[in-house]
């Protein structure tokens, strides 16, 4: 025991690197997403538009970035995670700057179309990564690294996006984010390699992560994988995007009208809303890493049930996202903040958990597959969530009606996790 823990203090920490890249990139991917909703009072005055096409507009990036999932999921498990970023990360990159030169709602309309094409391989490549890089008792805390990154972005993202749009104007926010997204092309492919193409990667570290139960790179079956078919007819498939989907509806409902919500519902300025929208997703963050990614894993280097550990902080963290409901009674800015706190960050909780099981479950070179149709699922929801939200903000004048039918499907997530899903254990590979 004591010469397994000296030779563990002596292991290289190269994939952590790797994790923090993929961390980055996620922040990137965030900003690209929530400059949109940052700017909808300036769009409204640009163009004329109202809630129920700010809705349509904000759901345009899920339509691609949905249809896209299956195919990226394919096409990483045959191409690799470097050969397929390195295209997707220019694409979006483009769709950043042409956002900021768009003239009318139709331009918007196609330049938020092409940014879902060009992210939607991005989780289903980090869960692939991390899948190769990552020892099983290290993987939860990885996950979070790229996880927290999306409620990171939006803590300061929104803040520093907002002021850029205060002193400079909507186009300012979408050309920094194409900047941004340039710089961040560069970094993803001078870096990322897979381990067995890494020439910095040590052996001891090599070896490490192979015996910790690292998923193995194997070329020949990466040209196929597990059948579509097949992982498709497996009951935890289907819980496991039942209960995802629920979390990114809530998520997606925060993401792209929680600005809104305060300026409009409790008449926040628009300064202020941008500051005010930190707080939940700051807590967000922390959740994320502490609760999702470092305590699973510190429970199970302590001999915890791996499975158990990771089922119980699923359900857990987002039964706490129910929290939600209280922000449909709240009638101050302390009230509703705090509630919405409570939601995200018992989802974000769960988050980390939910993305580091593809690469748990899946059969050997399909994680990218699975993850495919998990994130297929979740941004079926994130569809939803900011129409909906339009459609009741218009009928009711208020948004009571989409915390309460955000809790509903939370519910719904909720069986899905435990009577579909169950115990967290790998698929058997197809005969």
């Amino acid at each position: 025991m004591l010469q397994t823990d000296a030779r563990h203090e002596k292991i290289p920490r190269r994939r952590w690197a790797i994790a923090l890249l993929l961390g980055v990139g996620v922040l990137v991917n965030y900003f690209d997403r929530v400059n949109l909703s940052v700017s909808r009072n300036a769009l409204e005055a640009s163009f004329g538009i109202s809630a129920v096409m700010f809705g349509w507009l904000s759901g345009a990036y899920n339509w691609t970035y949905m249809l896209l999932q299956l195919p990226s999921g394919l096409l990483l498990d045959r191409f690799g995670v470097r050969r397929v970023g390195v295209i997707s990360t220019m694409i979006w990159s483009v769709a950043s700057f042409a956002t900021a030169i768009s003239t009318g709602v139709g331009g918007l309309f196609g330049t938020r179309l092409l940014l879902g094409i060009g992210e939607a391989p991005t989780f289903p490549a980090n869960a692939k990564a991390i899948g190769y890089w990552f020892p099983n008792k290290e993987r939860s805390l990885a996950t979070a690294m790229f996880d927290s990154a999306a409620k990171f972005s939006s803590a300061i993202g929104i803040p520093l996006l907002g002021l850029l749009l205060f002193y400079f104007g909507w186009r300012w926010t979408f050309a920094a984010t194409g900047f941004i997204s340039l710089l961040y092309f560069a970094l993803f492919y001078g870096y990322y390699r897979n381990p067995s193409e890494d020439k910095l990667l040590k052996a001891s570290e090599r070896d490490f992560i192979a015996r910790g139960g690292a998923q193995p790179e194997d070329r020949a079956r990466a040209a196929k994988g597990a059948p579509l078919a097949y992982l498709l007819g497996k009951r935890k498939v289907w819980g496991l995007c039942l209960g995802f989907a629920s979390y990114n509806y809530t998520f997606y409902l925060l993401l792209t009208w929680l600005p809104s919500y305060l300026s409009a519902a409790l008449n926040v300025d628009l300064l202020h809303s941008a500051l005010y929208t930190s707080v939940p997703w700051s807590f967000a963050t922390i959740a994320d890493l502490v609760v999702g990614g470092w305590l699973v894993d510190t429970l199970i280097k302590r001999g915890w049930n791996p499975a158990r550990v990771r089922q119980i902080v699923l359900i857990v963290g987002t039964t706490f996202g129910l929290g939600i409901l209280g922000t449909a009674h709240a009638h101050s800015v302390a009230s509703a903040l705090f509630w919405i706190s409570i939601s995200i960050s018992g989802l974000s909780a769960a988050s980390p958990v939910g993305w580091s099981i593809p690469s748990l479950i899946a059969p050997r070179e399909s994680v990218g597959t699975l993850g495919g149709i998990l994130n297929l699922c979740n941004q079926l929801a994130g569809i939803a969530a900011p129409v909906v939200t339009g459609y009741v903000r218009q009928a009711t004048h208020s948004f009571s009606g989409a915390f309460i039918a955000a809790a509903g499907f939370l519910l719904v997530g909720i069986a899905g996790y435990l009577f579909l899903l169950g115990r967290i254990e790998p698929i058997p590979e197809p005969a």
